[in-house]
């Protein structure tokens, strides 16, 4: 942990952890409601290095750390063992983002701190199955299982991965959620398939299924969840909420092995029983849908296959259809199901194509080519969850353009004819033992090379600008690494800073907050905006952009970092009144508007609208601001000249 001792140090002052209640963070600083604001050291705070200052404000403590605060925060939190409540989460933000978009935001969320491993051992998968495909070696030999394992074991033990993950996302103990995962792919359950069934659920109907064991009387209905994804994180969201509190209820004496004991006795369980025969059944549902679409239509089923697989397989229902392709390939020697699907891997390579040639950003960039490669050997977990789905738009168009491949290849009337590679080396599953190469290979051809480039070109004209990934939601200004400040002063340049608004110019030093008037946060000048628009005063990236769009930071191209935070204390308003035109990652240029806020309510609601508007690595500058006590909208604002000396001048 990065921050690991100011984050001790944080909490010790604050009355340490028993007098927090909770903890959040804005773009600038810590917000701690505390029980007994009486029994923090101010003072140690204020003169504590990594701390700008202390303030009170609204029933809040707030201690100012600058730009860097998601980073302290996450170690706040990790240290302090508090839930993760930051204003993403608590200030009905997700309500504002609707249903959909809050499971992505849990599922970026859940995926994000593993990515490079995914990506990794996606990339491992593919290379192995290519050189058995070269013949370098035998899909027998001891190198092919080695290699095999080390590609296969991150996938087939998911749900213990993701128990860790999701359990930080939703508050719970991390052993806990790994216990239950584990639980999910324990060796000895996995392989009770076989012998006759103790129980028939639903004999003779669509939704039969063999229950193998019982638990206390109560059927179990057994299934796979190697690899699986829903289960896991409905569990650990449940269990987070009983341990929570079995917390509250269990004596501090016996609470650190009860609580876990009860978590786990009555969560997996209630898993088995409940939540893997809801999997089953709608996974049959898709798979009787399916069928009866491809006696319909095989190009309609396509469409709805190609649309869907990435869906199906985010929530574990493709094992609904996987089942029935294998017996159909068994008992006929044919399948359509495989076929319909095929497209839409080469979709989401497209797609990740398109943002890997297009984004900047360099964590994203190093994301995406591991993400590709394994993507083209048919292994599309990396791109799914950490390249497209968290930005929303490439995925849709990842599905859009797999639906019309999907389409294609079901007017070929295409099928598989073995239970071959993937990705790639699936081309040769398309050639009939009997028949040979016939057009339902090139419909296969064919309707991979239209997904491929439909998922490019739509995800490169439409798929809008790239973001963070998940882990860097809260990003600010300056988390750059002392190396790559000192790289990046080499290459500032001198330039003008436009005024954001129309509006009345002040100095910082009037402002009510203490941080911004000392110019500890940035030097610069403040405006009192006469129109609720903020436009960009510069051509660069969006750097941050805080979930409730009160403040937002700007990288500009030749250097400079800019902060503006409208109104003071208006993260209380959580969002409301204002509206983002941008997004965080961004490409803007000078003048575009970025930020829509209502003045008027703004003021209702009791809040001040004097805005600062700094620079935040002021100290490679000299700042010379304009001399005008009334700007418009993109006139001069200040004049930043590149001090090449670093003897921190600056004329302001």
């Amino acid at each position: 942990m990065k921050y690991e001792q100011l984050a001790k140090d944080i909490i010790e002052n604050v009355g340490g952890k028993e007098n927090v209640n909770s903890v959040v963070h804005c773009i600038t600083r810590l917000r701690f409601k505390l029980k007994d604001e009486g029994k923090a050291n101010t003072d140690v705070l204020k003169n504590m290095d990594g701390v700008v200052t202390v303030m009170k404000s609204g029933g809040q403590y707030q201690v100012v750390i600058g730009n860097h605060v998601p980073d302290v925060y996450k170690d706040v939190v990790e240290i302090g063992g508090f839930q993760n409540q930051s204003p993403v989460e608590e200030d009905g933000d997700k309500k504002k983002q609707g249903v959909f978009n809050s499971f992505i935001d849990i599922i970026s969320g859940i995926f994000t701190p593993t990515l490079g491993v995914l990506a990794a051992t996606g990339m491992i998968k593919g290379f192995n199955s290519l050189f058995v495909a070269l013949g370098w070696f035998s899909d027998k030999s001891g190198t092919y299982q080695i290699l095999n394992a080390v590609g296969d074991a991150l996938f087939y033990f998911f749900p213990i991965f993701l128990g860790y993950t999701a359990m930080k996302k939703f508050g719970g103990s991390h052993f806990i959620g790994m216990a239950i995962g584990a639980a999910l792919v324990y060796p000895t359950l996995s392989g009770l398939s076989a012998g006759e069934p103790l129980y028939t659920l639903f004999a003779g109907t669509m939704f039969e299924s063999p229950i193998h064991i019982t638990f206390l009387g109560i059927p179990v209905i057994l299934m796979s969840y190697s690899s699986s994804v829903i289960p896991i994180i409905i569990s650990t969201y449940v269990a987070a909420k009983l341990e929570n509190w079995l917390k509250k209820v269990i004596p501090d004496v016996v609470k650190m092995f009860l609580v876990p004991f009860f978590t786990l006795l009555i969560i997996v369980p209630l898993t088995f029983i409940v939540i893997g025969p809801i999997a089953t059944w709608a996974g049959q549902l898709i798979g009787q849908l399916t069928l009866w679409l491809i006696g319909l239509s095989p190009i309609v089923a396509g469409i709805f296959l190609g649309a869907f697989w990435q869906v199906f397989v985010i929530f574990g229902l493709h094992w609904g259809l996987i089942p029935i392709a294998i017996n159909n390939i068994m008992v006929m020697g044919q399948d359509t199901i495989l076929a319909l699907i095929f497209a839409a891997t080469f979709a989401q390579i497209g797609a990740v194509l398109a943002i890997m040639l297009k984004t900047k950003d360099k964590k994203l960039k190093s994301l995406s080519i591991p993400a590709f490669i394994s993507g083209i050997f048919g292994v599309t977990e990396p791109a799914i969850y950490g390249i497209t789905l968290p930005r929303k738009k490439p995925f849709i168009i990842s599905c859009i353009a797999a639906a019309i491949g999907g389409g294609i290849i079901g007017a070929f009337h295409a099928k598989s004819y073995m239970m071959g590679g993937l990705g790639i080396f699936a081309f040769p599953s398309f050639i009939s033992p009997k028949e040979g190469i016939t057009m339902g290979l090139w419909g296969a051809v064919i309707g991979a090379v239209a997904a491929f480039i439909l998922g490019y070109i739509l995800t490169a004209l439409f798929g809008g600008k790239e973001k963070k990934l998940a882990e860097g939601l809260g990003a600010t200004v300056g988390t750059q690494t002392t190396a790559e400040q000192k790289q990046a002063v080499k290459h500032l340049k001198n330039e003008i800073i436009s005024s954001p608004f129309n509006g009345e110019v002040k100095a910082l030093s009037e402002l009510k907050d203490a941080a911004f008037a000392s110019g500890a946060l940035g030097k610069g000048v403040a405006i009192e905006p006469s129109e609720g628009k903020l436009v960009s005063p510069v051509s660069g990236t969006v750097s941050a952009l805080f979930p409730t769009n009160h403040a937002i930071g700007i990288t500009t191209d030749e250097g400079a970092e800019i902060l503006i935070h409208i109104g003071m204390d208006t993260v209380q308003l959580e969002g409301k009144y204002f509206s983002a035109h941008t997004t965080q990652g961004a490409r803007v240029e000078k003048g575009q508007l970025l930020i829509g806020f209502d003045i008027d309510k703004i003021k209702e609601a009791g809040f001040l609208l004097t805005t600062p508007v700094v620079v935040t690595n002021h100290e490679h500058y000299d700042l010379v601001p304009t001399s005008e006590k009334h700007v418009k909208a993109g006139t001069r604002l200040i004049e930043l000249q590149v001090n090449n000396e670093n003897n921190n001048r600056v004329v302001i």
